[in-house]
């Protein structure tokens, strides 16, 4: 399990020649969709295949691995949850989260389940505070897409319509003292500009990773999520100054107070060093 983990990236469940290849990635958990990636006439079959590559994993790639599994409201639910007591893998991506009961639902079937609840649909932005506190949540991801759709949002060009509710989810995972939530994915596979520029709009709003359809976004993803050279510059020159404890100090003409600090080492930490 990655509380912290910056790139969840999607594989198809009936893929199972690209299940490997995505753990070979440098993505750090690989989401095994068993939803909108398969067809319902497929869903069985996808099923047989994760349960058979998920017993042959060793426990530093299970921490790795998620499924999403199908809606709590669909057809296909149960026959995931078995899927879910059966293998070994513990973490489990929920679509349509729209109430906390929907986890609890989850959590009840699988006890031990870390959950990571989508927010697709306005229903699920209105109790996203009670769904981020439900028992067995790890993380929030808003799901972009289907929630523009649910909406009916034009964020083809331009992000901003989902403003007040990418605030909505960061609130709602402080207050329930979760990991910084998840951003939707950037659909245009070819187009680093536009993924950077989607992860720049989601960082500024606090949201601390991003969900991926291709092993190519990782890469610059990541290197985009890592503190630039000057920045952890400043970091280490806030921290001296903080650690010498001459009294009031100040780095760069800033005053160096305890939120300055925090943040200088966050960053730090989030760099590794």
């Amino acid at each position: 399990m990655k509380p912290n983990a910056r790139s969840y990236l999607f594989v198809p469940g009936n893929r199972p020649e690209r299940f490997d290849k995505a753990v070979a990635s440098a993505a750090d958990v690989v989401v095994i969709d068993l939803e909108d990636a398969v067809a319902a006439s497929a869903k069985g079959e996808a099923r047989d295949r994760v349960m058979h590559w998920s017993a042959q994993l060793d426990a530093p790639t299970l921490d790795r691995i998620a499924l999403r599994i199908n809606d709590p409201q669909s057809e296909p639910f149960l026959e995931d949850l078995r899927l879910v007591r059966e293998s070994r893998v513990l973490q489990v991506m929920l679509p349509k989260a729209e109430h906390a009961e929907h986890v609890d639902a989850l959590v009840s079937a699988v006890p031990g389940v870390s959950v990571l609840p989508l927010l697709e649909t306005a229903r699920g932005l209105a109790h996203c505070r009670a769904i981020a506190g439900a028992s067995g949540v790890v993380r929030l991801v808003f799901g972009t897409l289907d929630f523009a759709l649910d909406l009916e949002l034009d964020i083809a060009d331009d992000l901003q319509p989902l403003a007040e509710a990418a605030a909505s989810i960061t609130l709602a995972s402080r207050l329930a003292q979760l990991a910084a939530p998840v951003a939707g994915v950037t659909p245009q596979i070819d187009d680093e500009a536009r993924l950077l520029a989607d992860w720049s709009w989601f960082w500024r709003r606090g949201f601390g990773a991003k969900l991926c359809i291709h092993p190519c976004q990782i890469a610059p993803l990541h290197v985009a999520m890592a503190p630039d050279a000057a920045s952890l510059a400043w970091a280490r020159r806030v921290v001296a100054a903080d650690a010498a404890g001459t009294g009031a100090a100040s780095v760069d003409g800033q005053m160096v107070d305890r939120p300055v600090v925090l943040r200088a080492l966050r960053m730090l930490r989030r760099a590794g060093l």
